[in-house]
């Protein structure tokens, strides 16, 4: 080729904050923001659900304490690339099977599905109007899930099933899209194991449930899609237009006699699949990046850390070094530019034998 597309190059490295919150000892933004700052990083994805980190209630209304976090942020040199809401989105379809497993993720006097769904719905919308203040461009989430205890079709499922389940998770859906797409952000679906949105045939389905709500995006995690076996550069080139959040996250797939994809119950350690520190599973990040840079993605590649292994503090220092080296900056020319020459007109006719 002897032009070369101009993308804007992927930015980072950046670090979802989520699993890296002290969960008894007191903490406050600055401390994590600090400490980002302090391992390299130049992004934060902030957790919605922890108010020692982020008041969501109230950044919501008030555009003077938005502007105090972000003031904050520049101080250490960090940008805030998302809020996640993978908590609460969790809740927005939750069957009433898994009712008391999701307890812990809403304040205990919400405790009926139909609660968890309106607090749920309340909370996406308030991040709508956050991330609008903020002048942020996406936000990540979850689907809930009102199918997946029928993920495999044994017994068979009842005709019309699925279909009628992904028209009540797109109704229950559509007045948050509208509010995201009223904020001008795009809502970004990590898609997840547990989740009605886990591949891309499901969000395809939903996409299709919700008219192609332009605001239906995706946060790619290809972590996800090894321990389901889904072909993750493939699912770039399908889906790419829809791709507007980006984790880094490692993992590997190692079957045995004993167990696959569904994992035999066992514990993380000991499961065919599971999640890695960055480097230490199969995934190709280098693919991956260029893949991503070659269709112009613009967002952030943002660590998501999970490992049944490796110490976090390790994880996360060896995490901004390693995103920082797949990062690609664009070249401004084709290679191959030095031996080119100036477009002639009808030289070109003589060469395809037009003269």
């Amino acid at each position: 080729m002897s032009s070369t597309a101009k993308h804007s190059a992927i930015q980072g490295p950046a670090i979802f904050l989520a699993q890296f919150i002290p969960l008894q000892q007191e903490v406050t933004l600055e401390n994590m923001l600090r400490w980002a700052s302090d391992l390299g990083y130049r992004g934060v994805q902030i957790p919605t659900w922890d108010k020692r980190l982020f008041d969501l209630e109230q950044a919501a209304v008030s555009q003077s304490y938005c502007d105090d976090i972000l003031a904050l942020c520049q101080q250490y040199n960090l940008t805030i690339t998302e809020l996640s809401t993978h908590l609460q989105g969790q809740l927005i379809a939750v069957h009433p099977a898994y009712n008391s497993m999701f307890q812990g993720f809403a304040p205990s006097d919400i405790d009926t599905v139909q609660k968890k769904q309106q607090w749920a719905t309340a909370q996406l919308l308030l991040a709508a109007q956050a991330s609008k203040r903020l002048g942020l461009k996406a936000h990540a989430t979850f689907s809930g899930a009102l199918l997946w205890h029928t993920i495999y079709p044994w017994p068979q499922r009842p005709e019309g099933l699925v279909e009628q389940g992904f028209a009540e998770l797109a109704k229950r859906w559509l007045p948050v899209l509208d509010a995201f797409d009223t904020a001008g952000v795009d809502l970004c679906y990590e898609l997840h194991p547990g989740e009605d949105l886990h591949d891309g045939l499901s969000f395809e389905r939903f996409l299709q449930a919700v008219d192609q709500h332009p605001r239906a995006c995706i946060l790619y995690d290809p972590s996800h899609f090894v321990l389901q076996q889904l072909d993750y550069l493939q699912f770039i080139d399908f889906y790419h237009p829809r791709i507007k959040a980006f984790h880094v996250k490692d993992a590997e797939f190692r079957p045995s006699g004993k167990a696959g994809v569904y994992g035999g119950f066992a514990n993380w350690r000991d499961r065919p699949g599971r999640f890695r520190s960055l480097g230490d599973g199969q995934i190709d990040f280098k693919a991956i990046f260029s893949k991503l840079t070659q269709y112009g993605f613009k967002g952030w590649a943002v660590l998501e850390w999970e490992c049944c292994l490796k110490d976090p503090e390790q994880g996360a220092a060896e995490g901004a070094p390693f995103i920082r080296q797949h990062l690609i900056r664009l070249a401004e020319r084709s290679f191959d530019d030095f031996a080119g020459s100036v477009a002639d007109v009808a030289r070109n006719r003589q060469i395809l034998g037009l003269d």
